[in-house]
């Protein structure tokens, strides 16, 4: 990542050359990746979508293969503040593009309830999504292992699927009462913005990763060759109870890639100059220094990569 200036303050010109650096870091494993998909992930000459699953252990397949618990996988993130960004005095990795500002290396936001899936979207889950609605998406999506993190999507694919499974909530018996009277009360299913990520990822404390300071094979699925089963790697000490935030792949925010600090209300200013949108988590592929809960990562909104997927979340709009 690229230096600060000699008061040790990054300007925004070395912020976006950082950027820049970590967005070319991540896609030069594109390649590699694509080369070492799984055998199980090719294309039917055919063409026609893989069979959905009778079953898949954990998921119900009568609700769109969303987590078997009572809100379907939806976890409650609370009302009140968090620290975002990184300190280098803490975060010694930290890159110039995580400082809130000028100022200071830290900010604290006060973010409202919102609720966030305890996994990533699996390739079950997106295939559901894909059969249903005919959509264009990238045949390798849905050809993976069913309870594996669903890649290969775009950021408008994302969005398409969420906007999917809002309406099949709203509509269905199978969505549990409290999630179809959020909806009601106009809340929404989309992708959270990146605010909400890093909060959902490192809770209250300002902690480095999910579960510490410290970075922990046994905690997350990075510098490995491939995803793991969404869930399956348990951590104790991660905030809220979510998994996979940290490796697996990459997740998609609904947040145009700007400067820090963050602020909700400009995320829609100039978004014609914003030729890319933030993901958060890092990847299977990646070292540890780029799965921290405050790395931002960017990419073109079309892109489909071997190792970006998302999940989605239920917010106040």
């Amino acid at each position: 990542m690229s230096a600060p200036d000699p008061a040790g303050v990054p300007t925004r010109a070395s912020t976006l050359v950082g950027a820049t650096a970590l967005i070319i870091l991540i896609l030069m494993v594109a390649v590699i990746l694509y080369n070492e998909r799984p055998a199980a992930a090719a294309a039917r000459p055919d063409g026609a979508p893989p069979a959905m699953p009778t079953e898949v252990p954990g998921f119900r397949s009568d609700a769109w293969y969303l987590p078997d618990d009572e809100m379907l996988g939806f976890v409650e993130i609370p009302a009140g503040p968090f620290l975002m960004g990184s300190d280098p005095s803490v975060d010694p990795a930290a890159f110039d593009n995580e400082r809130w500002s000028e100022v200071s290396a830290q900010g604290q936001l006060d973010l409202p309830t919102f609720y966030i899936g305890r996994t990533e979207v699996t390739v079950a889950q997106y295939a559901a999504f894909v059969a249903a609605t005919n959509h264009p998406a990238d045949s390798l999506s849905v050809r993976g292992q069913p309870d594996h993190p669903v890649a290969l999507v775009s950021w408008t694919d994302a969005l398409a699927y969420a906007g999917w499974l809002e309406s099949q909530m709203r509509a269905s018996a199978a969505a549990p009462g409290a999630l179809r009277e959020l909806l009601e009360r106009g809340w929404q299913i989309t992708l959270p913005d990146e605010a909400q990520w890093e909060k959902a990822a490192r809770g209250a404390d300002g902690r480095v990763y999910p579960w510490g300071n410290a970075p922990r094979n046994d905690r997350a699925n990075f510098g490995s060759r491939r995803t793991v089963p969404v869930g399956s790697i348990p951590c104790p000490e991660c905030a809220y109870g979510l998994a996979d935030m940290s490796g697996n792949v990459w997740e998609w925010t609904r947040s145009p890639f700007q400067p820090l600090p963050f602020d909700p209300t400009n995320d829609r200013d100039r978004l014609q100059d914003d030729a890319l949108w933030v993901m958060r988590g890092g990847a299977f592929s990646d070292a540890a220094n780029l799965t921290r809960a405050a790395v931002r990562g960017g990419a073109d909104p079309g892109a489909r990569r071997p190792f970006i997927g998302f999940r989605v979340a239920i917010t106040r709009q």
